[in-house]
């Protein structure tokens, strides 16, 4: 069965590699991204949201069988948090009524391991609100005050959490919309390839992010998860964030959450 799916953040990463992938097991791929993809958009401003959401509308004819959002950053910007949440959420709730029209709807955001950092609450509250001018305020005094690091994993935070809120709702369970996320740890991509640069470098940052099976991963490894959570098969699972890390959140959280 041909299936229409939409990836944002295609063009490098675990995007591509998720398009790719998709488009070798028959699937049609509408890729999203900067530039260099089906559709250009900048997923960080209300107009590139909505000329996505149009355009997706307009190359589908109203139906959609499954949403990718992947689109991401890892800079200390207030960009971050505009693409990584908002740019998410404007992606997975502007196409879900055309989710909603699949006889098999399927959705999975991109969070990360890094949610399980130290965050900045106040950040994830604006976000989770949903409050995207405070947030984007609150990201600029996280710069200025020299704590910018938690920016990224707040954006992660406040996904998942999204997720776990939404998932199991009458607009998405209740529509038979499968919707989840995946939370990778270090992989080799264009956004962590300057964290990596020098083999000290990669050591130091394993030391950061312990990944005892297999060390850093790769954009395909990802892909290959999202395969099934985005296929027909995936029946069941319902707001799950899947730690594919190598086994970071094994070593950070232990058996805390359960």
């Amino acid at each position: 069965m041909t299936r229409t799916i939409v990836v944002t953040g295609a063009a490098s990463g675990i995007g591509r590699a998720t398009a790719e992938l998709l488009k070798k097991r028959g699937d049609t791929v509408i890729g999203v991204d900067l530039a260099g993809t089906d559709i250009s958009a900048d997923l960080t401003t209300h107009e590139g949201r909505d000329h996505m959401v149009a355009r997706v509308r307009e190359m589908t004819g109203g139906t959609l069988d499954g949403v990718v959002a992947n689109a991401g950053l890892a800079r200390e910007l207030p960009a971050t948090v505009g693409v990584n949440y908002f740019g998410a959420l404007a992606t997975l709730e502007g196409l879900r009524p055309l989710l909603a029209q699949s006889a098999t709807p399927r959705a999975v955001a991109t969070a990360s391991m890094a949610s399980l950092f130290p965050v900045d609450d106040e950040l994830v509250d604006a976000m989770l609100a949903p409050d995207e001018p405070a947030a984007l305020h609150r990201a600029t005094e996280l710069i200025e005050a020299g704590t910018a690091s938690t920016i990224y994993g707040s954006t992660k935070r406040a996904l998942a959490k999204w997720i776990r809120r939404n998932a199991a709702t009458a607009d998405w369970a209740g529509a038979g919309i499968a919707l989840n996320a995946v939370a990778p740890g270090v992989m080799r991509t264009p956004m962590t390839e300057k964290m990596m640069a020098t083999p000290e470098a990669e050591a130091q940052l394993l030391e950061q992010v312990p990944m005892p099976l297999n060390g850093v991963g790769t954009p395909e490894t990802v892909a290959h998860l999202i395969g099934y959570l985005t296929s027909v098969e995936n029946t069941h699972l319902c707001g799950q964030v899947v730690f594919i890390d190598g086994g970071s959140d094994v070593v950070i959280r232990g058996d805390s959450t359960w």
